[in-house]
């Protein structure tokens, strides 16, 4: 990979989306990883006008392997599988990923941050499709294949239920939800969660709260300050989940926006603990009880 690719934050504009398409056009994928969790279809919202060139990832198929109880909605891909989707979808060795979605980065991120914790150059279009002010392609673009070399997972960036259970109320230790406030309170449970609530210690913090008023990522200075209320200047560790390991990459990278860059992903996430009635649950909010 070259010393460019390495440099590409997390979050990029448009502007820059344009430079590079110009600039390196073969070194360049955009991919659209639209997703609706209400069923609507994301390669039907793809097929009906997508960036210039896009290809579309599949969060189901391409960025996570079968459902199961035990590893949630969207289990990690082996090793194997990732690199074959990535190199179907024109994404080799050394090609830099840009991609997006159209709701804030929330299931782009996904595929951004499995791409960055393998050292692969990626990033998230800040605003989305809403952001290009520039023609739609209609239809399915082609995209040539290429080689991409499987890499393991870092076991220093995924944790499991286990570690989360033996770690729950050690000192230094912060968990963070991504869910809605609702859904992590247990008061406005959603048909996909197996049980109403939230990982015994774990912080609400709302992928959503990353994002200003327009849609798009706050800077690393908000963002700094968020994470830093939540308690992560404090943390010996930081880990994210969610519902199924999706929109908890949309706070590792506004983590890694702000300055907390190794903190880790629980990928089974409610999906996988909810399940499990042998594991605990909290509901409510202990940081708005009296007294906190």
């Amino acid at each position: 990979m070259t010393e460019q690719n390495l440099d590409l934050p997390p979050v990029v504009s448009a502007d820059l989306l344009r430079r590079r398409l110009a600039e390196r056009p073969e070194a360049t994928a955009v991919v659209d990883v639209r997703w609706y969790l209400d069923g609507r279809s994301g390669r039907d919202a793809y097929l009906s006008g997508h960036l210039p060139g896009a290809v579309w990832a599949d969060v189901d198929r391409d960025l996570a392997a079968p459902a199961t109880p035990e590893g949630g909605r969207h289990p990690l891909p082996a090793p194997e599988d990732f690199a074959a989707a990535l190199g179907r979808l024109g994404i080799g060795d050394d090609t830099a990923v840009i991609a997006y979605d159209d709701a804030g980065g929330s299931t782009a991120a996904r595929l951004v941050w499995l791409m960055r914790v393998l050292g692969s150059p990626a990033a998230v279009l800040d605003g989305g499709i809403q952001a290009w002010d520039g023609p739609l392609e209609a239809g399915e673009a082609a995209a040539e294949p290429r080689q991409r070399t499987p890499r393991p997972w870092p076991a220093d960036r995924f944790t499991g239920a286990k570690e989360l259970l033996d770690g729950a109320g050690a000192p230094g230790a912060l968990v963070l939800d991504a869910r809605t406030h609702g859904r992590y309170t247990g008061e406005a449970p959603a048909p996909v969660d197996a049980r109403p609530g939230h990982i015994p210690g774990a912080r609400s913090a709302e992928w959503q709260g990353n994002l200003d008023a327009d849609g798009r990522f706050a800077s690393a200075e908000r963002l700094r300050e968020r994470f830093a209320a939540l308690g992560a200047d404090r943390a010996g560790g930081i880990t994210a989940y969610c519902g199924s390991g999706v929109t908890a990459c949309h706070n590792l990278l506004a983590l890694e926006r702000a300055g907390y860059p190794e903190a880790r992903l629980y990928p089974g996430s409610w999906s996988a603990w909810g399940a499990d009635s042998a594991l605990p649950v909290e509901t409510g909010d202990p940081a708005e009880q009296p007294g906190r």
